[in-house]
């Protein structure tokens, strides 16, 4: 309990049942170690050196790099995402275990930003994979990142970032968008529908 912060004993105190308990304390050594994918996708990739280095030192906050997909917990894109990089982004998140988490940096991948109307970039990121948190700006600063960063940590511990298994139960509606952007590019099927429906057949 000397670890806590007020806020945390808070609710701790709240809660009635040990199952409840458990899985406070299981979302609590969650969200004190965060890996993060080295994988940045534009613009806003140059602001994470400067987040995790020195002077703002993510990982006093638990937030540290992750050399591959299979060791990392969360994804940050880092600006615009062009069609040929989604692809690849999608192909790295199913990699990833879970529970995964996305953060989506900059103005880009919530709207668009200023290349709203390229043909090739995408608009709303969360069309094509779940968002758990979106961090504004053109391009937010390390301050910026952090913050989203404790948005994510909060909805981890309050059980909220839930984006995988959104994923997973509507794999069919991602699929879908992601095939209305790719045409007949789609990529072969290797997800969770890997697993549960053609067996990884191309």
């Amino acid at each position: 309990m000397d670890n806590l912060n007020k806020k945390d004993k808070a609710q701790l105190k709240e809660l009635k049942s040990p199952m409840a308990v458990v899985d406070w304390a299981v979302n609590w050594f969650r969200k004190q170690s965060i890996f993060m994918l080295a994988y940045g996708t534009g613009c806003g990739a140059i602001e994470i050196p400067p987040t995790v280095t020195a002077r703002y030192d993510a990982e006093r906050f638990g937030v540290r790099g992750a050399a591959t997909p299979r060791q990392a917990d969360v994804i940050v894109l880092s600006g615009y995402l062009a069609v040929k990089t989604l692809k690849r982004v999608i192909r790295t998140y199913e990699q990833m275990q879970e529970p995964k988490y996305v953060i989506a940096l900059g103005s880009c991948p919530i709207n668009g930003g200023m290349y709203w109307d390229s043909y090739n970039t995408i608009k709303q990121l969360d069309r094509y994979l779940p968002v758990d948190v979106t961090v504004a700006g053109c391009m937010p600063r390390p301050e910026a990142v952090l913050e989203g960063f404790m948005a994510l940590k909060d909805k981890i511990q309050r059980g909220e970032a839930e984006g995988a298994r959104d994923y997973r139960d509507n794999i069919e509606k991602y699929k879908n968008n992601q095939k209305e952007i790719f045409g007949d590019k789609m990529l072969p099927g290797y997800t969770c529908d890997w697993y549960f429906s053609d067996g990884g057949s191309f």
